[in-house]
């Protein structure tokens, strides 16, 4: 059973950042202008992270913490895309073996890219993919299997961002993270509360799948609907037990938007800023569009932008990928 995932600390967080930077180039915080009177939106560049989103970051630093006798047999990560192109890029640096648990379904340019970097895809059911996620159950093979969500490397790598948002811009008031399994949004918040000065994180959701809204409407993890979607890297029946203490202490709220308002999001990033972005990387500009509650200097991060040619055709057309 995986076990429970704590807050990083900042201490932990920097050390993860100066491990990682050699490989990873700091991305930039740029101002998207929409003319808004009373807000400011800023955008967290991960798109352009060599693999084309964040989570090169955690995968790295994941793998070069370890005691390299712990990756002789190679290393392991169940993922919807992104996660496994991330190890596949940290397994090729350390010469080792790298085997990738994902979905039939998956983006055909995350799976492309992680065989492209020498890992090996294994495709098993949406059910075994969450149960290995959430500790219910591990592959039998040898290699280490490194959870993409509780793992505490995962989570200060992922706390680099936060803590690149708060130099880049120290008077910021809100920050929008997409929100998957947590690990993104508990790493930026480790970071980014760290200070005196108060700022509101939210978990941003695709409301064919919003567990986060749910449970904090509950009082408690609980299971909810959900309805296929384009949308990969967000969005699941329920919550990782392990992690969900760490976010509800840290976030201040969840926000579900729908597919129409991330592919909307989706070409105005386009049309404005030349920024391909795919479902989840454009649902926290989707989010800060749908509240116009949430003022002044607002960071959306903008998480990933791996989505299969035909998708974004369909996007930039007017359209809605299918699911």
């Amino acid at each position: 059973m995986t076990t429970a995932a704590r807050r990083p600390t900042l201490d932990e967080i920097a050390e993860a950042r100066g491990r990682i930077a050699p490989y990873v180039a700091r991305t930039p915080l740029v101002r998207l202008d929409l003319g808004f009177p009373d807000r400011q939106i800023f955008l967290k560049l991960e798109t352009l992270s060599p693999i084309g989103a964040f989570k090169l970051r955690p995968a790295l630093n994941a793998v070069l913490s370890r005691d390299p006798a712990a990756l002789r047999q190679g290393v392991a990560v169940a993922s919807s895309g992104n996660m496994a192109y991330g190890m596949a890029w940290a397994a090729r640096l350390m010469g080792v073996p790298m085997v990738a648990y994902m979905y039939r379904g998956a983006p055909q340019t995350k799976v492309d890219g992680v065989r492209e970097l020498g890992g090996e895809v294994r495709f098993v059911s949406q059910e075994i993919w969450w149960d290995y996620i959430i500790g219910a159950a591990r592959p039998e093979a040898p290699e280490l299997l490194i959870n993409p969500v509780t793992d505490q490397a995962v989570l200060a790598g992922n706390g680099s961002i936060g803590m690149e948002i708060i130099e880049d811009l120290s008077d910021v008031d809100a920050v929008l993270t997409p929100y998957g399994g947590g690990s993104l949004t508990a790493g930026v918040a480790s970071a980014v509360k760290t200070g005196s000065r108060p700022v509101s994180v939210f978990a941003v959701e695709d409301d064919s799948a919003a567990p986060v809204c749910a449970a904090l409407a509950a009082g408690r993890i609980v299971t909810v609907k959900t309805r296929p979607s384009f949308i990969k890297s967000i969005g699941a029946p329920s919550l990782v037990p392990q992690l969900w203490p760490v976010v509800r202490e840290l976030i201040d709220g969840a926000i579900a938007v729908s597919p129409a308002d991330v592919t909307e999001a989706m070409r105005l990033l386009f049309r404005k800023a030349k920024i391909v972005a795919e479902g989840a990387g454009a649902a926290s500009l989707a989010a800060a569009i749908a509240r116009p509650d949430l003022k002044g200097n607002i960071v959306c991060v903008i998480s990933g932008g791996n989505i299969d040619a035909a998708a974004y055709s369909v996007v930039l057309a007017g359209g809605i990928p299918s699911a």
